[in-house]
């Protein structure tokens, strides 16, 4: 009954976070922290930082939990530029190192995940993020068998990452993540261009790293199945950019769309090669991943070629659902500035969420006390049916979101300033594409 009437309360804190107090927390009685790990400088600090705000806003409007003071402990890996695994390993040994932190928020990156979880596993500290989507930081198998244009299994190992069990010395579960995994993305992709978009025939760029050769093998095998077919798929050696004479190629073999799995700058630059050889705009969409959605990057690179250029991102809008209106809302009124929200910031808060719901159920298990980090993250692993602004929150045994919700962006201007359109999601929660 204790836990039952906690998960009503959770459902109000989550639901109705914009409704509850904004004012200065009280700085009495005893504390408890969350540390966060995110790269709050650098490259990728456009979208760290506001998620950093979600997390913010939610322990600001829920400064206290069962008579403990909510104190963050916040930590950049990026330093400036890129996030770096070793900056994250050591801001993870630093949250390991102070007793009384339960739990932490982040990372953002699959690499800084790698080095960050092994160190956190060991401790028992709980960690959810609300960004990384790379498959093998949750379980052995890169690409399951259908997923797979030649229909056999890609295990980790063989995509040269680590498996998920040799990132877990203590061999129990400390990671959770409120992302889908690449592969539903190139999955939603081929969803999208084969139903919404009616391409039957595409060509497949992939830049010869493991996220965008996973997302181009996930998007070939799902377009295939749905009766669509992939007439060419190029795998960029490092370095190289000039595409010419593949699109010269697909163009000649009836592709109606480039589907690309990579990383920002040289993918979009291929859309400007798309100019001279392909009807302009919608009429031959060009499609990617979360390595080129809502980057200005993407735009600048596209030389003007910018209609009909979507992108799947493996996490929920929730700018486009009723339930988070009220939380948007109040976030936007408390920080003032539109660069202090961004896609990742109600994820964020969510994930905050998260966190408090274990933290809760794990205090009162303790009598009141500071629980074990050992008790908080098995209460992680308990998650499931909590209403979050995002959606139904909740983890498989693997630490992976239940709530399995990609969506799909559109470009909108040749202006790099300009806010991406969302169009449309796939939602994979009820039953994956394999």
């Amino acid at each position: 009954m204790q836990r039952a009437a906690w998960l009503s309360a959770a459902v109000l804190l989550v639901v109705c976070g914009a409704c509850a107090s904004t004012g200065t927390p009280a700085t009495t009685g005893p504390q408890l922290r969350v540390g966060v790990d995110l790269p709050l400088t650098g490259h990728e600090a456009r979208a760290a930082v506001p998620a950093l705000n979600g997390v913010r806003y939610f322990v600001k409007t829920h400064p206290r939990l069962d008579g403990f003071q909510v104190v963050l402990t916040t930590a950049d890996d990026a330093r400036g530029g890129f996030p770096n695994p070793n900056r994250g390993a050591s801001n993870v040994e630093g949250f390991v190192a102070d007793s009384t932190l339960m739990a932490m928020i982040g990372p953002f990156d699959a690499a800084v995940a790698r080095k960050e979880i092994p160190i956190a596993n060991l401790a028992g500290l709980g960690m959810v993020s609300p960004a990384t989507s790379n498959p093998c930081l949750t379980r052995d198998v890169f690409i399951p068998a259908l997923l797979n244009p030649a229909r056999t299994e890609i295990a980790c190992k063989s995509a040269g990452l680590p498996a998920a069990s040799d990132l877990r010395p203590a061999h129990t579960n400390n990671f959770f993540r409120l992302t889908t995994t690449d592969e539903l993305q190139g999955a939603a992709a081929a969803d999208f261009a084969y139903l919404n978009l009616h391409i039957q025939r595409a060509a497949v760029i992939s830049d010869h790293e493991a996220y965008g050769q996973g997302l181009a093998d996930s998007f070939i095998a799902r377009l295939s199945t749905l009766g669509g077919s992939v007439v060419g798929h190029l795998d960029l050696a490092p370095g190289a950019a000039d595409a010419a004479p593949f699109l010269r190629g697909m163009k000649d073999a009836g592709a109606q769309a480039i589907y690309y799995g990579g990383e920002s700058h040289a993918g979009c630059s291929l859309r400007a090669q798309m100019k001279a050889l392909f009807p302009l705009g919608g009429a031959t969409p060009f499609i990617g991943g979360d390595g080129i959605a809502q980057d200005p990057a993407c735009i600048v690179s596209a030389g003007g070629n910018t209609p009909g250029i979507f992108a799947t991102v493996p996490i929920a809008d929730a700018v486009a659902r009723p339930g988070a209106a009220a939380t948007i809302q109040g976030f936007k009124a408390s920080f003032g500035t539109t660069a202090d929200y961004g896609p990742y910031t109600i994820v964020a808060y969510d994930a905050t969420a998260v966190v408090y719901a274990a933290l809760d159920r794990a205090i009162r298990d303790a009598g009141g006390r500071l629980p074990a980090r050992s008790k908080v993250t098995a209460e992680l692993a308990l998650t499931s049916g909590l209403a979050g602004a995002t959606g139904t929150l909740g983890f498989d045994a693997a630490g992976d979101t239940s709530n399995r919700l990609v969506s799909i962006f559109e470009a909108t201007s040749a202006d790099p300033r300009s806010p991406w359109k969302l169009v449309d999601s796939v939602d994979y929660s009820a039953r994956l594409p394999y």
